[in-house]
């Protein structure tokens, strides 16, 4: 049995529902983009379906974010590992979920500005969740 008592280790279910509800949601926002913004396969990439799914993960997303903030960030900030990875993460994601109540309740003048905002703070979020994950310091 593998030791998950490490400070800041998450255990198991907890690191497969982060990375399912982060990469989910990453996945599908980076589709629609390429589908809706860039033209790319519009009819199947850019399709309201896609957009539904991309919400429907930003709220796993969400809730695995709530998850891991108890243990998981505090030790972070302990230990001083991966800090500038994690706090990045911390301000895009929240800043994403601004930005993405903005796009479904803000008013109507700011939508363009929100929705260029949304998918470059959003493409900049996964690279470095990308790196977080893959770059250990031991």
């Amino acid at each position: 049995m593998k030791n998950t008592s490490r400070l800041g280790k998450m255990p198991a279910w907890q690191r497969y529902f982060v990375l399912a509800g982060m990469l989910g949601c990453s996945l599908t926002g980076t589709v629609y983009l390429l589908g809706h913004e860039f033209h790319i396969q519009r009819t199947l990439l850019g399709a309201h379906s896609v957009l539904v799914w991309h919400g429907i993960t930003a709220i796993f997303a969400t809730i695995s974010l709530g998850s891991v903030l108890p243990f998981h960030l505090k030790a972070g900030l302990k230990s001083k590992k991966k800090l500038w990875s994690g706090i990045s993460q911390l301000i895009f994601l929240s800043t994403l979920l601004i930005s993405g109540a903005l796009l479904y309740y803000g008013p109507a003048e700011i939508r363009d500005t929100t929705i260029a905002a949304h998918w470059m703070i959003g493409l900049a979020f996964f690279v470095v969740f990308l790196l977080h994950g893959v770059y250990s310091n031991k």
